[in-house]
């Protein structure tokens, strides 16, 4: 994997917000590919719980300034940056004041979902699209880790099918049992749609649950990563019946070899 160009892109990493399984391996799977010569760029939300003063994040000006249209309305996009101590890599931060500010990650102080988390998950999904474009940074693989990153397959694969900047990326989405109860906004389906996206694309979304997410984002990927060991059955044979490489779960003690050669082997191998 030396050289390669991976983008990873998650709704949670440490050291910004506190230790889960995504946000452990949102951070160990850069680390990794970083130590063996990889180039890596890391993507997240930056929450209004995160400490920017402690983390030391700062706004990148060249980045930001642009709008993104979301439901027909424009939104400021900001984009920050920190580096990880000791380790050498740097995190991007997807900003917006409507939309991160408040100091909670998913759900408020009684465990309900915000209601417009649908809509931060289409923002976060057109920003990094957007930043990396900026960046002229084109990935070889792009891996998606949590359910606020799902609909990054589905803009890449459609809103953005023709940009020359990822024409050769292949995307992985890493499935995990982290998810809510209940869906999204009823009107999600529709949101996406207004970005010319076809109703075929968001069959899963109609109602969004959070396994309608996740098979979304399987569905608009090259290949699947089981990144929790007790997931549903449903979201297990769904994606071993998508006939795309899966790599079983691996704890973050075992996880490194299988990894690299996942990627060398099964992702990237349509491109020898």
């Amino acid at each position: 994997m030396k050289d390669k160009r991976i983008l990873y892109i998650s709704s949670e990493v440490i050291p910004y917000l506190p230790e889960t399984e995504i946000s452990s391996m949102s951070f160990e799977m850069p680390r990794m590919i970083n130590s063996i010569g990889g180039q890596i760029r890391i993507f997240m939300p930056r929450f209004g719980n995160i400490n920017e003063r402690r983390h030391q994040l700062h706004e990148v000006i060249r980045l930001s300034g642009m709008n993104l249209v979301i439901n027909d309305l424009d939104m400021p996009l900001i984009i920050k940056v920190a580096s990880i101590p000791k380790e050498r890599m740097q995190v991007y931060f997807i900003d917006n004041e409507d939309y991160f500010k408040r100091k909670a990650t998913l759900t408020d102080e009684d465990g309900n979902l915000f209601p417009d988390n649908d809509e931060r998950a289409i923002f976060f999904a057109k920003g990094v699209i957007e930043t990396v474009k900026k960046l002229n940074w084109s990935p070889d693989i792009i891996h998606v880790h949590g359910w606020l990153a799902s609909l990054l397959p589905l803009y890449l694969k459609n809103y953005y099918g023709n940009e020359p900047l990822f024409k050769d990326a292949k995307i992985v989405t890493s499935v995990y049992n982290s998810g809510f109860e209940g869906s999204l906004d009823e009107d999600m389906a529709q949101k996406i749609m207004f970005d010319g996206i076809e109703d075929t694309s968001v069959a899963h979304i109609v109602e969004p649950t959070f396994n309608g997410l996740m098979k979304t984002s399987m569905d608009f990927s090259d290949a699947i990563v089981l990144g929790s060991e007790d997931l549903s059955d449903e979201l297990v044979t769904y994606a071993e019946a998508s006939k795309k490489p899966v790599l079983e779960y691996k704890g973050l003690e075992s996880f490194s070899q299988p990894l690299q050669e996942f990627y060398s082997t099964k992702v990237l191998n349509d491109k020898e």
